[in-house]
């Protein structure tokens, strides 16, 4: 590797098997997926480490997928005090929240999980008019989807990762836990009891 390389990438090449393990599972929750990923370090470039991130992506379960999922909660209900859920939902008005948490629940009375999306650069509009499309969707249909967002958001959070600052704590990507996820509408958390 060379010297070019982000530090954020260094520092993840070099980090411990826990410490790797930690800061995959604030890009995506998915074990089966963090293993993978961290089985192939040392990366010499990000561009490995998103392929690597795309290659295990394609291979997850619906079971994976649903681990994933899981620690999203609905959209239009961020987690509270949550740095990354309101820059996440920055595109989303206040007047578009109500529909979005309404929407989100049908949805997920009928596909079993919440809607997931990459949100960066959608407005809250384009958030709503996917759901309303998404909603219809077969099962088979929604998780193909559901994979490609998913891929999207761990490309975002994983390139996020490798730009980490030096001085930045490791552990985290942007300096706070709170800031550890991006760009999606919500922050990855597990869900609270009765939550689903």
């Amino acid at each position: 590797m060379t010297s070019s390389a982000p530090p954020g990438l260094a520092r993840f090449n070099a980090a411990d098997d826990r410490a790797a393990a930690a800061l995959l599972s604030s890009v995506c929750a998915s074990r089966t997926w963090g293993a993978a990923v961290a089985a192939g370090r040392p990366y010499a470039t990000v561009g490995k480490l998103l392929d690597a991130s795309d290659a295990a992506m394609a291979q997850l379960t619906a079971a994976d997928l649903a681990e994933a999922m899981a620690a999203h909660p609905p959209i239009g209900r961020p987690a509270p005090g949550d740095a990354a859920s309101a820059r996440e939902q920055s595109g989303v008005r206040d007047a578009e929240r109500a529909e979005l948490l309404e929407l989100n629940l049908a949805y997920q009375e009928r596909h079993g999980h919440v809607f997931l999306i990459c949100a960066t650069g959608r407005t809250g509009e384009e958030m709503l008019a996917a759901l309303r499309a998404r909603i219809r969707h077969d099962a088979d249909t929604e998780r193909d989807i559901v994979r490609t967002e998913l891929g999207k958001i761990n490309r975002i959070r994983l390139t996020r990762l490798t730009e980490t600052p030096a001085g930045t704590p490791e552990g985290t990507l942007t300096g706070t836990p709170a800031e550890a996820a991006s760009e999606t509408l919500e922050a990855p958390r597990a869900p609270a009891e009765g939550e689903r």
